[in-house]
């Protein structure tokens, strides 16, 4: 089952997953998405706005009346995965497993939604993100207003090449069992494993100059398609 949260508010951008965005409104992008994905069965929209959830339907999802108090900007996507769960299965058979996705990630493709899955099987995993490869960067953080080498020692700096695979969690995609999110409340958790999208995949929508960036791209890289 394909699960999308999708809020009704939004503080940076208003209605944001209702905004156009190449010509539809955002959230259908990626309901689009994960019906032209096989390996999903049926997809469902979970949310507390009436306009999205009739917007949702029209686009071909099954929709999921979200209560209010799971909606807050303080709710997390796992309390309304956890909430769509239980009603799904009230209505229909035991899930196997959920693929999440985010409605403020459009750059993606059914091909990636797919991509997860078959890992996802074939690794016989608990639980897996999408991502991409970081590259060799030497990466800084600040601690108590001082800063510190997170993945290196800066006293004995490394070659790039010697550098460990590492990779940054893209949000796009997430494939867990229900069981997973049941007992940790958590998306991730026993056996993780991470299938790669490109990097130019890897933005979200947050703010309005992350609409306008996420647009070009789209259109550079998918549309043309």
């Amino acid at each position: 089952m394909a699960i999308i949260p999708a809020r009704g508010g939004s503080k940076g951008i208003p209605k944001k997953n209702l905004k156009f965005f190449c010509g539809k409104p955002l959230i259908v992008w990626t309901i689009k998405q994960a019906l032209n994905t096989k390996s999903i069965d049926s997809v469902w929209v979970s949310s507390d706005s009436r306009e999205i959830l009739k917007i949702s339907e029209k686009a071909g999802a099954n929709v999921i009346v979200r209560p209010k108090s799971l909606s807050l900007d303080i709710s997390t996507s796992e309390s309304a995965w956890l909430h769509a769960l239980n009603c799904i299965e009230q209505k229909t058979n035991l899930v196997d497993i959920i693929v999440g996705l985010q409605a403020t990630n459009p750059i993606r493709e059914s091909a990636d939604i797919e991509k997860a899955i078959k890992k996802f099987q074939r690794t016989n995993s608990d639980s897996l993100f999408t991502g991409s490869k970081i590259g060799n960067y030497f990466i800084w953080q600040k601690i108590n207003k001082k800063l510190t080498s997170l993945n290196y020692n800066y006293k004995k700096r490394a070659r790039r090449q010697d550098f460990s695979k590492q990779f940054v969690e893209n949000g796009s995609i997430y494939v867990f069992k229900p069981k997973i999110l049941r007992k940790l409340n958590n998306r991730l958790g026993g056996k993780i494993e991470v299938s790669l999208m490109e990097n130019w995949k890897s933005f979200d929508i947050d703010t309005l100059d992350d609409f306008i960036l996420c647009e070009t791209l789209m259109k550079r890289y998918l549309l043309k398609k």
